[in-house]
């Protein structure tokens, strides 16, 4: 039996993956939070195979999440479930230590799949996501730079682009207005921009806000 935890800030959500993965025999939710602070309280508590994590959990974003699960929760499997573009998180979040990306806009039926999956040690990402990583390199839509990006510069990019100013996102992230500054550098040279607004822009172009 494949024990689940789901976390999701939407009850509807939440509510949702159960009903789909009670049809799966092999498959069993046994609790679900709404935030990280309900989240880690239940990892304590319980030992799931595989946890459903929703990159905008809140209270600390869904890569922060992941990195806090690789250290307090190894052998828990992540598969990030999200309303986020998959086109630039889903390496990002492989990256930082989930087994797997699957975007809420996906087929119903992909969830089992995912689930199991990810509960076996494999990789999962739907065919569809592989392909458009695959042949994408040849276009010039801005998507293409998200690959250049490390998981930490994605994370600035998307605090950046919700408005937040250095200090904000410093301590969001738990680095030093220096750092960050630093990152805001690099992602400029990367995105091939020179100023904010131009930052922005991309920001917006890779779906980010």
């Amino acid at each position: 039996m494949i024990n689940v935890l789901v976390a999701d800030n939407h009850p509807i959500v939440r509510m949702g993956i159960r009903q789909i993965l009670s049809d799966a025999t092999d498959i069993r939710v046994i609790e679900d939070a709404a935030t990280t602070t309900e989240l880690f309280e239940k990892l304590d508590e319980l030992s799931p195979d595989v946890l459903i994590l929703e990159m905008d959990i809140p209270e600390i974003n869904g890569i922060a999440t992941l990195r806090k699960m690789k250290q307090e929760h190894p052998d828990v499997k992540v598969l990030i479930y999200s309303g986020q573009s998959e086109d630039v998180y889903a390496l990002s979040t492989i990256r930082a230590g989930a087994y797997g990306y699957l975007s809420k806009t996906a087929e119903l039926e992909y969830l089992t799949k995912a689930v199991r999956r990810v509960s076996s040690g494999s990789m999962f990402i739907t065919n569809e996501l592989a392909q458009r990583l695959a042949f994408d390199e040849g276009t010039q839509k801005p998507r293409r730079f998200f690959r250049k990006l490390s998981t930490r510069e994605v994370e600035v990019l998307k605090l950046l682009a919700s408005g937040k100013r250095n200090k904000e996102v410093a301590q969001g992230l738990n680095l030093n207005e220096k750092t960050v500054s630093t990152y805001k550098a690099r992602l400029m040279k990367k995105l091939n921009v020179d100023n904010m607004v131009d930052l922005l822009q991309q920001a917006k172009a890779l779906e980010l806000y």
